[in-house]
């Protein structure tokens, strides 16, 4: 029966620790590496939901693509959420572990998926990572093999996140053939979509003056909406983990919804 250290091993073997952004929290955050392991959940994010889905079930792993805790905190009451969920976990006997931002940069993280998933070639990263691999890296960005608009890209972009709608900044109608990834809140990586002489910037969110200077830059931004634009790797994660390491059980959260819906 696998443990949580095995289950840690393996997860860190697809998205080294060493990738993850100084700011971030990452890799084992909750329980203990001699834990038992023979029931994991994936899932975006720790909620409420989440949790009660984890307990109901019997998960003794919860592999969270964002981090909880990801702040430090002085205490763990039931007085916050973050010590509710904590403190649900713990009598559990639940771990939580969150690869998060090395993830999102590693040579098969999510970023790299979306890129394949829109059709992109030949995909590099926005910004090389300090491991000096040329495969791993913060964002994505590649060709659009076929002439294209930005419209007709994001019909591409709904149809491989299975959502009913994208927002569009800047002309819909101009072509997209240099495409910039950056899966979640990705409105930083503009000025590096920039340099790559990218056209289009796809990402989950960015802010409304983020748009606004890159359609006065002449690039467009495809926002997908932070959940739609990482939850789906979390399915494959489930997926990955089962082939690796047998005796589990593995599947992606059923519960998880994302939080914002259109009305």
């Amino acid at each position: 029966m696998p443990t949580v250290g095995e289950v840690a091993q393996v997860l860190e073997q697809l998205a080294p620790l060493a990738l993850a952004e100084e700011w971030d929290n990452v890799g084992l955050l909750v329980g203990d590496a001699e834990w038992r392991a023979d029931r994991v959940m994936t899932c975006l994010t720790v909620t409420a939901d989440t949790v009660s889905e984890a307990i109901e079930q019997k998960a003794n792993l919860v592999v969270a693509h964002h981090p909880l805790p990801f702040r430090p905190v002085k205490t763990i009451t039931s007085a916050s959420t973050v010590g509710q969920l904590l403190l649900k976990l713990i009598r559990n006997s639940i771990s939580v572990y969150s690869p998060h931002t090395a993830f999102d940069s590693a040579s098969a993280g999510i970023n790299q998926h979306l890129a394949i998933g829109l059709g992109l070639q030949e995909i590099r990263p926005l910004k090389t990572a300090a491991s000096g691999d040329p495969d791993e890296g913060y964002g994505r960005c590649g060709l659009v093999g076929e002439p294209l608009t930005r419209r007709e890209l994001a019909e591409r972009t709904k149809a491989f996140l299975n959502i009913d709608s994208v927002r569009i900044a800047g002309r819909e109608e101009e072509g997209a053939s240099r495409v910039a990834i950056a899966c979640g809140s990705g409105g930083s990586f503009l000025d590096a979509a920039i340099e790559a002489e990218c056209d289009v910037l796809v990402t989950g969110e960015a802010s409304f003056h983020t748009c606004l200077e890159a359609d006065a830059r002449g690039v467009g931004v495809i926002l997908a909406g932070h959940f739609a634009s990482e939850r789906f790797a979390l399915l494959s994660l489930a997926d990955y983990l089962t082939d690796q390491l047998a005796g589990m059980t593995v599947w992606a959260s059923r519960s998880e919804r994302d939080p914002l819906r259109m009305v």
